[in-house]
């Protein structure tokens, strides 16, 4: 099977996630519209510039330079110092929003991730309709923006995702390679350094058409096993995994965004209902227990509504979390437009850790069926299959598998 790889990379993160920082706690200005940049203090000559806007990028301000220089290039520039305590909670916040398309993930870095789709996309959607969602999404729920490489190896999305930006989603697949990637110079490939373009100039070598030109032999005999690489990169060549640690989520959760807005709270009951159907599958794929149900809800305004509620005790069990949710639902309904719904379990815990009642005949029934309803969902697909039976879900809103 040809694999299916999604490189997600945070468009200047620093400053962006300084930026929604901000913004979440009151302030009304969002310094991604200002020559701002992210660096030490200033009075420090040896600070240096980490992250800056496209304001103070387009003053000639570049990332790495001591900011002392910054300043005299825009006397205006504000200056916000890091905070990496910020910076990890946009990160898990991004990575728990891409572990509801797959468990394997790549944290590359702070500010991108690999995603290995192989297997995972729903049924009807193609890797690049799943790009562009995610990009939405992350957009519209997360406040920040991503560029996505989309291709059929970690190298080649790895490459598109450094195509225009920001907020991109860029293909690259074999057949593009030629038309999309061969006339970049050399130094754009990935894995090629400053230490090694002197070198790849002096045999005539300045694009990476250049490059993949080149017999094998004579670049292995050049550079080593680094040659065998980069030539197999600038032919598009990279047979590597995503390599990711299976490790238990902290919250379980999904959200849609309707194809229309809805006004009638039984429609938007029947999609809460769907949405739970998913979030207790795989809370169950996880052999995990929840403790508290979020529903949240946006309206054609904008506005977001969410509340919460701790359960008597954590359970996996689709009807007792359907219910309350639904009681979530009607608390936090306004009689407003609404165009996305969102379900969220947390409070997880393992389920072989907690002792359950071994008199409670009722969810054991249940357990039973949601074990069936399961297979058959894993069988036919989530909006093939529901224990709800009035259920008449709209026909543009699509699940994913």
């Amino acid at each position: 099977m040809e694999k299916q790889i999604l490189h997600v990379d945070v468009n200047n993160a620093f400053l962006s996630w300084t930026a929604v920082e901000r913004l979440k706690n009151g302030e009304s200005l969002d310094i991604r519209t200002i020559p701002a940049i992210i660096g030490g203090e200033e009075d420090n000559r040896h600070g240096i510039v980490l992250a800056k806007s496209n304001l103070a990028k387009k003053v000639g301000i570049q990332t790495g330079e001591p900011i002392y220089f910054a300043r005299k290039k825009c006397p205006s520039l504000q200056i916000y110092k890091s905070d990496f305590g910020v910076y990890k909670k946009y990160s898990n916040a991004l990575y728990n929003l891409l572990l509801e398309y797959t468990e394997k993930i790549e944290r590359f870095s702070i500010d991108e991730c690999f995603m290995d789709m192989t297997g995972y996309l729903p049924k009807g959607k193609t890797l690049l309709q799943i790009a562009y969602e995610i990009n939405k999404r992350v957009k519209e729920e997360l406040g920040f923006t991503v560029n996505i490489g989309v291709a059929h190896n970690k190298l080649l999305a790895k490459m598109a995702s450094d195509f225009q930006k920001p907020d991109r989603v860029h293909t690259l697949f074999k057949e593009e390679i030629e038309t999309k990637m061969w006339s970049l110079p050399v130094s754009e490939l990935f894995m090629v350094g400053k230490k090694s373009l002197p070198k790849l100039y002096k045999m005539g070598i300045k694009t990476i058409k250049d490059l993949s030109q080149k017999e094998e032999s004579y670049m292995i005999k050049s550079f080593g096993k680094y040659g065998k690489m980069i030539w197999e990169y600038a032919n598009g060549i990279d047979e590597s995994r995503v390599i990711y640690e299976e490790e238990k989520p902290k919250g379980i959760g999904n959200s849609i965004t309707l194809p229309y807005d809805y006004s009638n709270i039984e429609k938007i009951e029947e999609v809460l209902i769907a949405l739970v159907e998913q979030v207790t599958y795989r809370l169950r794929s996880y052999n995990m227990l929840a403790e508290v149900v979020n529903v949240q809800i946006k309206t054609n305004e904008f506005k977001v509504y969410s509340h919460q509620k701790k359960l008597m005790m954590p359970t996996d069990n689709t009807k007792i979390i359907i219910e309350e949710a639904k009681k979530l639902l009607y608390e936090l309904y306004k009689k407003e437009r609404v165009r996305l719904i969102g379900v969220r379990v947390d409070r997880l815990s393992n389920k072989e850790e907690v002792q359950l009642s071994l008199f409670d005949n009722t969810s054991q029934k249940q357990n039973k069926l949601d074990k069936v309803v399961d297979t058959l969902k894993e069988k036919y697909g989530y909006d093939k299959i529901t224990r709800a039976g009035k259920i008449n879900l709209d026909k543009n809103i699509k699940f994913k598998d």
